[in-house]
């Protein structure tokens, strides 16, 4: 079981760690009944740029705990379109994590994932074919540099921006995923000593459980990385971070055993917590509670 820091750093590329990015400009700013937010502009690449959505809860005084929140894009993670896009993302509402998160008081941030800004499409937001496309151009450009590992970057860039914020208590950041989000959430909070705590849903630690074989994740090294004694339990070590999964249907009772093997953590000491729904890939809304009620105990104190 690898736990050393360096060696999932080394294994993930590193072609983005090795230069200065993260420049970000203010594009906008605007009003919801539910929050404040910001649209930012942010350098994830020679050339390239990500956007970052910044959400503040109403009356905001003095500096809050802040969770990012990575997935697809920003607005699927609030369920609707906060400045009036007729792209209807009512299919992402019982998931909306930074709209959950955000009512509960905390700052939240999410940014497009590396399929939308790595390569110039005219294929559709929704269209998964630009996943493989931004894959295949990414391994091209960089043939030691990780799908995940590109993800893994964009999200530290988020979280670069939030301790940065003045209004961010910057010794409180957690981070929160579900699926594609959730295997973010896992390798930022695992690898990125900011992050306090981490919640994330149905993303498979097991690497047999879900895709990490997929060209945007590992492709078909990830039979080598098993040989090679990469764990996830390995990466869970790596900080000993609280924890908390939520289960459904690709995470199942044998992701606890996962969890269980991880090292530094000590019985009932409550940094690990696992909740299994058992009702499907999306959770039900009690279930993301509890989760949201578990970075409440890390991030809140």
């Amino acid at each position: 079981m690898n736990t050393s820091k360096q060696k999932w750093l080394d294994m993930l590329g590193a072609p983005l760690r090795d230069k200065t990015y993260g420049a970000t400009t203010l594009v906008s700013s605007f009003s919801h009944k539910d929050f404040d937010g910001e649209w930012y502009r942010q350098e994830n690449g020679d050339g390239k740029y990500q956007r970052v959505l910044l959400l503040f809860p109403k009356a905001l005084e003095g500096r809050a705990p802040a969770v990012a929140v990575p997935f697809y894009f920003p607005e699927a993670m609030i369920g609707y379109h906060p400045e009036n896009d007729s792209d209807d993302l009512s299919r992402y509402a019982n998931i909306s994590m930074m709209l959950h998160l955000v009512r509960r008081g905390y700052i939240v941030a999410s940014a497009d994932a590396y399929h939308l800004t790595y390569i110039e499409s005219d294929k559709a937001r929704g269209d998964f074919s630009r996943w493989q496309d931004a894959a295949d151009a990414l391994r091209r450009d960089h043939p030691h540099y990780r799908g995940m590992g590109k993800l893994f970057d964009d999200t530290r860039l988020v979280i670069d921006l939030l301790e940065s914020d003045p209004r961010v208590d910057s010794e409180h950041i957690g981070i929160a995923g579900h699926s594609l989000g959730g295997k973010m959430a896992f390798y930022t909070g695992c690898l990125d000593e900011r992050v306090s705590a981490i919640l994330a849903s149905d993303f498979g630690i097991g690497w047999h459980q879900t895709n990490w074989q997929a060209d945007w994740y590992f492709g078909k090294d990830v039979e080598g990385l098993i040989a090679d004694g990469f764990d996830h339990a390995g990466l869970l070590s790596v900080g000993g971070k609280p924890f908390c999964l939520i289960a459904g249907l690709y995470d199942t009772d044998e992701s606890y055993e996962i969890m269980c093997r991880a090292e530094g953590y000590a019985k009932d000491d409550g940094r690990l917590r696992f909740i299994n729904h058992a009702t499907g890939h999306r959770p039900p809304l009690w279930a993301l509670e509890a989760g949201y009620e578990f970075l409440d105990m890390w991030l809140k104190q």
